[in-house]
């Protein structure tokens, strides 16, 4: 459940960034604005996560679909090791083989420059700028789902405030780093882009985004 979530979340972003970015579609030439493009991009996946989250799998799974999220539980106590090992491997088969389901359906399409299998990248800012600014959007993302989820009022909305956080990364942090918070959906973009020289990256993610007491909230 947790490969297949990551699965359609990467068709999705696949999808929507070739139907926003690649030179050749309509929808581009009819929305010349990048901010414009940014945000209905990020209103698409929020509504792809929220879908997900609320979905009889994801409700089952529990939606992680983020090896940060996972380990973030697993340091928590609300998993089991074996359960987080497998999480995490399924969630990286998920993101590689949702980008390869993409370029079945896109084509050649989906590795033009524009769009180039949504591979995530530091901005014009560079590296650091990029490396700082996904801390600073994951840290704010767990502890909003942290906080709301151990809420018997707000639990309900967690995946709504997900979503928005999602739709907010992407209009305005994307420009800096890509806007992944995510080693799975990193790698999956990255391995069939061949995209390797900032896969580094993903480690540090996985380091500042997973650090949490070991104590459960």
């Amino acid at each position: 459940m947790e490969g297949a979530e990551l699965g359609i979340f990467m068709i999705s972003a696949c999808v929507f960034t070739a139907l926003l970015e690649y030179p050749g579609s309509p929808v581009l030439r009819l929305i010349p604005n990048a901010f414009v493009r940014n945000a209905l991009i990020g209103l698409a996946m929020a509504l792809t996560a929220v879908s997900i989250i609320y979905s009889a799998w994801g409700k089952q799974s529990g939606a992680h679909m983020n090896p940060a999220m996972t380990l973030t539980f697993f340091r928590l106590g609300k998993l089991e090791p074996w359960d987080a090992f497998f999480y995490v491997a399924a969630q990286f088969v998920g993101g590689v083989s949702g980008v390869a389901i993409a370029s079945l359906l896109l084509g050649m399409v989906i590795a033009h420059p524009a769009v180039n299998y949504a591979v995530t990248r530091p901005g014009p800012l560079g590296v650091k700028a990029a490396f700082l600014a996904e801390v600073i959007i994951s840290f704010v993302l767990l502890l909003v789902v942290l906080t709301a989820s151990n809420s018997k009022k707000w639990a309900r909305y967690t995946g709504l405030f997900g979503g928005a956080l999602i739709a907010t990364y992407i209009t305005f942090e994307a420009p800096l780093s890509g806007m992944s918070m995510n080693p799975a959906r990193t790698f999956g973009s990255a391995f069939l882009a061949k995209s390797f020289d900032m896969l580094w990256l993903i480690s540090l993610r996985l380091r500042s985004e997973c650090w949490q007491p070991r104590k459960s909230m």
